[in-house]
């Protein structure tokens, strides 16, 4: 199965997923819990769907080495290596927060996702930069 598609796809995710992560912020400054709920949920999933995605492409392909020699190359990992840690650390980060907001308990998830917000945008954002930095430069 061909699956050259799935980079783009990835980005296009995470870029949806940073959307998401802006308008949930938007609706929660109004005071739109019901929406905030939906739109943060979706967030979610777009998440979900890129992490499997990712998993899949690199379960078959494997790394995809950055191809490029010059000043760009200290910038990619300068970028890269940050995004790697914070990946992970923004899964429990955000599972948590999640946990909270569902049992009601908003005061904690308040605290949680005052880390896990930016957290979550940085790695999302810079998952498009990582993108258009491999594949289209």
């Amino acid at each position: 199965m061909k699956l050259s598609y799935l980079p783009a796809l990835n980005a296009s995710l995470n870029a949806i997923c940073s959307a998401l992560l802006i308008y949930g912020r938007v609706l929660v400054k109004r005071g739109d819990t019901v929406k905030h709920r939906r739109v943060m949920i979706t967030a979610l999933l777009t998440s979900a769907l890129f992490l499997i995605s990712y998993i899949v492409y690199h379960y078959s392909v494997g790394s995809v080495p950055y191809s490029k020699h010059d000043w760009t190359r200290d910038l990619y990992f300068a970028i890269l290596i940050p995004h790697t840690i914070l990946a992970a650390v923004m899964v429990p980060l955000v599972l948590t927060g999640l946990r909270f907001a569902l049992k009601e308990k908003f005061d904690k998830h308040r605290r949680v996702v005052r880390w896990a917000w930016p957290i979550w945008m940085f790695v999302s954002v810079t998952g498009v930069v990582i993108y258009l930095m491999l594949y289209q430069l």
